[in-house]
């Protein structure tokens, strides 16, 4: 009996998560959906058939992998099985972002002409801001709008308004969720219609749950500017509180115009965006704090439980939300629900941000935010390997972070800033740390300052040296000129070259350090 040799197939790549695809296809509809509506029904006839045409193309080129009326060899069935949970997950991620995007509105109905209203009432829907002038900015949920003569409709949709200055106390002191009536018109500007309030009523207050979210924001806030101090001695307000307060609470109201613009210049003001960088340090701290006596796991839920209520403390921004719900589905694969994949993890937050805030997917923050961690995640690995052994690690894994989100995030950059700050690729390795730094010391601080024991002049003398320090390396690298864009679609090219070119390098070097080792 002749000996029978069995030949290994070969060991198939590794197939991305199902969460991937059904995240690509939630993003292709959701940001074509303004495409998709406006076409006919003969345009949408032509793209299904397309996409149809296209699948079937697809699904051939696996049954060609086999001779027709034999059956299915291992390796055509397993084609066959991945091409159909890829399917299956793009479908469902493709029908879900349709469903998200057409429940977002980004136009007010005001139901009168905007010439003809004279006031408007509606829910302070976010955080008001102070800007540079003095004057306030903020979001009404609209309520109702009116005119001459009596005139009283009803209104929907999200409303900037601008406040006049000695209004902007009183209406942070109600803070979000309350009722406001103010009276103004209305002004065309680049980024849209607002509404300048001339005087501001506030007409009830929020709910006793935002009554007390907004009374611990203007507590910590006294507290870290030593109010307190400043008003029952000869003492000055630390001149590191306004940097404080935007990397703890996102508040940038005291923050000065010219620190602001020094870190846009600088190619590096994510870093004042609340995002998962501000919430792994804390959550860092947090775990060192309690993870000795909960252990892993305990500490895990203690964490999550906390970081819920840091955001509806801090605010919903966009970066901060995807950081947080990525931390939560972390939680879960801790506890072990299932194995833990940073890109699948990141696309779980995608689409559940996308669920349950459709209105965020249109935001600057939430588009830079996920194209910046998944260039991280898979460009910037690429760059890591190919800079592993040949730089040393710490240099080498921010070098790789800051060049994959920069690249990924380019064409956005260019389409709405009008110009690229490729120093941040570099300024970034200096003033990330030590912003890092800066957050600790300055939860150190907010949490002596609820102290008796005087510890508090300590701490403001270490801040203030190292946000001098900030200050400093932030101005000095933005006066490194940055790269005027007239139009992103050259950059949009020149990433995608840049993408495939380094993948192509990583190959190579794969093949050459593959050589090194068989030799050796």
């Amino acid at each position: 009996m002749p000996h029978r040799v069995t030949v290994p197939l070969p060991h198939p790549k590794p197939l991305l998560k199902p969460p991937v695809y059904a995240a690509l296809g939630m993003a292709a509809s959701y940001y074509a959906y303004p495409f998709l509506s406006s076409l006919s029904f003969g345009g949408f006839l032509f793209w299904s058939t397309l996409f149809f045409f296209a699948l079937i193309i697809a699904l051939l080129k696996v049954l060609c992998t086999f001779p027709l009326g034999k059956s299915l060899s291992p390796s055509a069935f397993l084609c066959l099985k991945r091409l159909s949970i890829i399917v299956a997950a793009a479908a469902i991620g493709f029908s879900l972002g349709f469903a998200a995007r057409k429940t977002v509105t980004s136009h007010v109905e005001t139901g009168i002409m905007h010439e003809r209203i004279t006031a408007v009432s509606g829910t302070l829907y976010q955080d008001p801001r102070t800007l540079f002038s003095g004057a306030g900015l903020g979001v009404l949920r609209l309520s109702e709008c009116y005119g001459e003569d009596g005139l009283r409709v009803s209104s929907s949709g999200n409303l900037s308004v601008f406040f006049p200055a000695e209004s902007v106390p009183h209406i942070k002191e109600f803070g979000r969720g309350c009722f406001i009536y103010a009276e103004g018109t209305f002004t065309n500007t680049n980024r849209g219609t607002v509404f300048r309030a001339d005087s501001v009523h506030l007409v009830t207050q929020a709910p006793p749950i935002q009554q007390f979210r907004t009374g611990l924001r203007l507590t910590l806030t006294e507290k870290l500017q030593n109010r307190s101090a400043a008003v029952n001695a000869d003492y000055a307000l630390p001149v590191w509180g306004g940097f404080a307060q935007a990397m703890l609470l996102g508040a940038r109201d005291d923050l000065t115009e010219e620190f602001s613009q020094a870190f846009f210049n600088s190619g590096c003001s994510y870093i004042l965006a609340l995002s998962g960088m501000h919430l792994a340090i804390i959550s860092a701290v947090l775990s060192f704090l309690i993870r000795r006596p909960l252990g892993i796991r305990g500490a895990s839920l203690a964490g999550a439980l906390f970081i819920i209520f840091y955001v509806f403390i801090a605010g919903s921004q966009a970066s901060l939300v995807r950081a947080a719900i990525m931390y939560l589905i972390g939680t879960f694969a801790i506890w072990g629900f299932f194995k833990k994949c940073v890109l699948s993890v990141l696309s779980m937050a995608f689409i559940i941000q996308l669920m349950f805030q459709s209105h965020s997917g249109i935001t600057l923050s939430f588009i830079l935010s996920y194209l910046a961690l998944a260039g991280m995640i898979t460009l910037g690995q690429t760059f890591f390997s190919l800079f592993s052994g040949r730089l040393p690690e710490i240099i080498a894994r921010g070098l790789s972070a800051s060049l994959g989100a920069f690249i990924a995030t380019a064409p956005i950059v260019a389409l709405v800033f009008g110009s690229l700050k490729p120093v941040g690729i570099i300024a970034g390795l200096v003033i990330a740390p030590l912003a890092s730094l800066f957050l600790v010391l300055s939860l150190a601080a907010l949490a002596t300052a609820f102290l008796p024991v005087p510890l508090w002049n300590i701490f403001d003398f270490s801040l203030s040296l190292l946000y001098r320090l900030l200050e400093f390396v932030v101005s000095s690298a933005g006066y490194v000129p940055g790269i005027t864009v007239h139009s992103p679609v050259p950059v949009l090219f020149i990433s995608a070259f840049l993408w495939l070119f380094v993948l192509f390098i990583k190959k190579q070097d794969d093949v050459y350090r593959s050589s090194l080792a068989s030799f050796g």
